[in-house]
């Protein structure tokens, strides 16, 4: 009976790699998130050595951002956005325009067109969030948080 391994392998390889990577970067006391940037770096398929299932890794990778996502969902009540509100909307508002324009301007750099160049700094504009969030996470006082990042949210 023939197996497929596939998904196992890329499974593995990746958590694996992101947990060594993890530990590397907070040892050398920076972002853990800066270590699973590498190691996704490193088993993609412009590095050398062991290179994962690019299509496998692409579902996989949109399963994390929605779990991520529900993560943030989790740390939000609706009373407290409604607390912070008046921060919240116009932060929200300059985060995805300044976004947006720096997704254009980085796209017309590389010679995108106007409509790639828009979807590219929304898109930036809605993960930014999950990074923040991830980042700010350990250090910074709860409502300070939830103040700051909200804007994003809305």
């Amino acid at each position: 009976m023939p197996h497929e391994v596939s998904l196992i392998a890329t499974i593995a390889a990746a958590l694996g790699l992101a947990l060594i990577m993890g530990f590397v970067a907070v040892r050398l006391k920076i972002p853990v998130l800066v270590g699973y940037l590498i190691a996704g770096i490193v088993i993609g398929p412009a590095t050398p050595g062991f290179v994962a299932d690019v299509g496998l890794a692409g579902q996989l990778a949109e399963i994390g951002v929605m779990l991520l996502m529900f993560g943030v969902g989790l740390h939000f009540s609706l009373e407290d956005l409604l607390k912070v509100r008046r921060i919240a909307l116009p932060g929200a508002i300059v985060q995805i325009c300044v976004a947006t324009l720096l997704g254009v301007g980085l796209s017309s750099l590389w010679g995108w067109d106007l409509a790639g160049g828009l979807i590219f700094g929304l898109a930036l504009s809605v993960a930014s969030t999950v990074v923040l969030l991830r980042a700010l996470e350990g250090p910074i006082a709860p409502m300070v948080c939830a103040r700051f990042l909200s804007s994003a949210e809305v």
